[in-house]
């Protein structure tokens, strides 16, 4: 079928819930796809941050055809090997001691409130809310939407989930106050992606665990996009994941589950990835390409007067315009042979796979930058 027809067919029969780019992407190796047409793109939107080893990783591929021969899917009524293979390596891995897999990055983050939530009821006193931050985003279900400091993504579907509270980002003394006997747990990203790649200052994340501990009351960071490498640290959930100090884990049989989280296919191939992540210092290519990413961006600032900011850590970046021309831009590069994300009107994201090279880097940069002065922004 032509590329039309397969826009026509999403237009007719699916639900439109994302202003997709004009392209069909149907195969990928490295940092690289391809769409229908045979046209070659650099990808820099990673799957959202979740494409660790980039397209079709031999690892990752071996991983997924040896286990689909033996075993796909059983419910957690039976135990199976790679599951516990890969809760040994992540938990080895970690500071952490329980963990529990789940389909997806919202599932996670439902579960941790879950969790904390059981806490608050158990250790607590009742204690039920949870402070977030504003342009925080946890998830499309309606209690991770809740925990969502973004009103675009909550109020839509109110009334959601009660018992959550929205703080500035990066301000202990915010949720110093916010803090009542009624709060269970702190609930924030390590450096806010799909709000605009926001980085706190080195002492935050620190302070808020010390008036965690002061409290008795739980911190949950939701790593879904920032982890597993990406910001040149190497623990985060890029599986579906959530996972808990032992004084922590008061579920109790019933009290949670999923039919497909932590399935054999899954884990096999989650084991493979974290263990190759690990073997090869991912994190390390990711701390060093992407501060080469972030000196790049800078260049552009400074050529640019149409670049308000640039922003990141890791292979997790921001360019901040002045102007409302990121669709713009992002179509134009497109157009070029870059693929990269829109998470505002004047906001450009790029995140692109962990194993991205410095080459990949001046290619996507350079394409960048003759995007912006075609459209006439160079200084």
């Amino acid at each position: 079928m032509s590329e039309i027809d397969w826009k026509a067919l999403e237009a007719k029969y699916y639900m439109q819930v994302r202003q997709r780019e004009p392209v069909v992407l149907v195969r990928g190796k490295g940092v690289r796809v391809w769409d229908d047409r045979g046209r070659e793109f650099l990808d820099f939107v990673g799957g959202w941050a979740v494409n660790s080893l980039g397209h079709c990783h031999p690892v990752l591929v071996e991983a997924l055809h040896e286990q689909a021969h033996k075993l796909i899917q059983v419910s957690n009524q039976f135990y199976s090997i790679p599951q516990l293979q890969l809760a040994e390596l992540l938990i080895k891995n970690s500071c952490m001691q329980r963990v529990f897999f789940q389909s997806s990055g919202a599932e996670a983050n439902e579960g941790a409130i879950k969790l904390a939530r059981r806490y608050g009821k158990l250790k607590l006193g009742g204690a039920y809310e949870i402070i977030t931050a504003l342009n925080s985003f946890h998830g499309r279900t309606l209690t991770a939407a809740a925990a969502t400091g973004q009103p675009k993504y909550n109020e839509p579907f109110i009334p959601l989930t009660p018992g959550f509270f929205y703080v500035p980002f990066d301000d202990i003394d915010a949720i110093k106050k916010a803090t009542t006997e009624r709060t269970c747990a702190i609930m924030l990203e390590p450096v806010q992606g799909e709000g605009g790649v926001n980085i706190p200052h080195p002492d935050y994340l620190k302070q808020v665990r010390a008036w965690c501990d002061e409290k008795g009351i739980l911190l949950i960071l939701d790593e879904i996009q920032t982890g597993l490498g990406r910001i040149g640290k190497l623990f985060g959930y890029q599986v579906g994941v959530f996972m808990a100090k032992e004084q922590c884990s008061v579920f109790q049989a019933g009290d949670h589950g999923t039919t497909y989280g932590g399935n054999p296919l899954m884990c096999a191939a989650a084991y493979a990835v974290v263990k190759y992540v690990i073997e090869n210092d991912i994190p390390g290519n990711s701390l060093r390409v992407g501060q080469y990413l972030l000196t790049k961006l800078q260049h552009i600032k400074g050529e640019y007067p149409i670049v308000n900011d640039v922003r990141g850590m890791g292979l997790l970046a921001a360019l901040e315009l002045k102007e409302d021309i990121a669709q713009e831009v992002l179509m134009a590069c497109l157009d070029k042979g870059l693929l990269i994300n829109r998470i505002k009107p004047n906001l450009l994201r790029f995140m692109p796979p962990l194993i991205t090279t410095e080459g990949d880097v001046d290619e996507a940069v350079g394409i960048l930058e003759g995007v912006l002065s075609n459209i006439g922004y160079k200084r």
